[in-house]
């Protein structure tokens, strides 16, 4: 019988049959793709792997933790005795310089030998292959998927039209409650090639966390976006004004409609998570708002990007920004970048820049405006006296001729302070587009 060139599991059964011990492959996430039979060596966990195609999320997290992510050769990963897992020998499956599994031999007694050894670095070499081609397959399945969505969010008005005809013939995303996506990008350069693996799995990851088949995604390179589409739960009736906040963007929703944030929030963590583990980097997560029709979809689009761009390079929101919260980066991330740069140069912010050479005064003036001029909680966060915080105060008001007491005056300051934090993330940061 000829064996499939695509099929793990002859792999799996031969390599198991020469070493008389169970042979199991996980993808990149801890997930099962592939078991022998066992021969008395396996554990609890093992089983557990085999019955539901996963493991617990904190014994991934503990392998992770090994560094078996950036191996590139056959190493033994010993747990602490409380996780109930054996020593096992890990050999990742990768191709092309890709991680794209592990395989794993228990190894309880370390009685493998070297041949044993080698006979499992060429089995998760040709497992390696046959990942590979799997990996083509599905680009190319997800090609035209993919071609429709960067449709959907471009400038084209024809080709947008188009791809929501394409859409709604596929039925692709008919029983969508609402629509909304999330954007994601790197924060720091690496491995172009390992990067753009990494940010696939971490938007996976993101899709896996959204019920159902309810989430479809667009990766290239060190950036990504997935539309999250969330059945309609709440019936065929749907009708009522938007009770939306005011402040807030109109979603076209009535108010009990409203999607929960939960939502985005786990698929941002899952997603953070996943890519800290292969990439061992920061993922930025921007939030869009929630449409409620597909040809909206590129205001949400628009509104992530947005928010992908403070998240990435403001440090006070943690790696994910949600639209309607960026407060005036709303606007001043849409100002071109040269201009931003420029910007910093507004003669008040330009004489404070040149009277503090270790940055102590521009701290305190972020302190005492961001606390809206409240000098406790500015004193507080800063750790001084509110004597010294007085003092400092004057000596900003001295550099720059401004005086804190005028709204005008402050307005001023914290616009040049916001555009000081801008323009010094631009300088740091090669990848951004500018």
């Amino acid at each position: 019988m000829p064996v499939d060139q695509d099929d793990l599991q002859p792999i799996v059964d031969d390599l198991a049959h020469r070493l008389r011990r169970s042979v199991a492959i996980d993808d990149p996430s801890i997930r099962l793709l592939a078991a022998s039979r066992h021969f008395g060596d396996e554990d609890a966990v093992r089983v557990r792997s085999v019955l539901n195609r996963t493991v617990e999320r904190e014994l991934t997290d503990q392998l992770f933790a090994h560094g078996i992510a950036q191996w590139v050769r056959p190493g033994r990963v010993l747990m602490s005795p409380g996780t109930g897992v054996l020593p096992r020998l890990c050999a990742p499956v990768r191709c092309n310089d890709l991680l794209l599994g592990f395989l794993w031999l228990i190894d309880e007694h370390n009685t493998l030998s070297d041949d044993d050894v080698a006979a499992a670095w060429d089995a998760a070499t040709r497992a390696g292959i046959v990942l590979y081609r799997r990996l083509l397959v599905r680009e190319r399945a997800r090609s035209r998927q993919e071609a429709i969505l960067r449709e959907l969010v471009g400038s084209d008005p024809t080709l947008r039209a188009q791809a929501v005809g394409d859409l709604r013939a596929e039925q692709v995303l008919d029983d969508a409650g609402y629509l909304q996506v999330m954007a994601v990008q790197s924060t720091v350069s690496g491995a172009p090639k390992q990067q753009a693996v990494a940010i696939e799995a971490a938007v996976e990851e993101g899709v896996r966390a959204a019920p159902g088949r309810s989430a479809l995604m667009v990766v290239h390179r060190s950036r990504g976006w997935l539309l999250l589409a969330p059945p309609d739960q709440s019936g065929p009736d749907r009708s009522g004004p938007d009770q939306s906040a005011p402040g807030l963007p109109s979603t076209g929703l009535p108010s009990a409609d409203l999607p929960s944030p939960g939502l985005p929030s786990a698929v941002a963590e899952r997603m953070r998570a996943r890519f800290n583990e292969l990439a061992g980097a920061d993922l930025a997560v921007g939030v869009g708002g929630v449409v409620t029709a597909l040809d909206m979809v590129i205001d949400s689009y628009r509104q992530a990007l947005l928010a992908v761009r403070a998240a990435r390079l403001v440090p006070g929101f943690g790696g994910v920004a949600r639209w309607g919260a960026l407060g005036p980066y709303d606007l001043l991330l849409r100002v071109p970048a040269d201009d931003v740069l420029n910007g910093v140069h507004l003669p008040e912010m330009g004489q404070l820049l040149r009277a503090d050479r270790h940055g102590i005064l521009v701290e305190t003036l972020r302190a005492y405006l961001d606390h809206a001029g409240d000098a406790r909680r500015a004193a507080d966060e800063l750790c001084i006296h509110r004597a010294t915080l007085y003092h400092r105060l004057q000596r900003i008001e001295q550099a720059t001729g401004c005086d804190l007491r005028r709204g005008d005056d402050r307005l001023t300051l914290h616009l040049g302070l916001k555009l000081h934090i801008l323009a010094t993330a631009y300088r740091s940061d090669t990848e951004f587009d500018r």
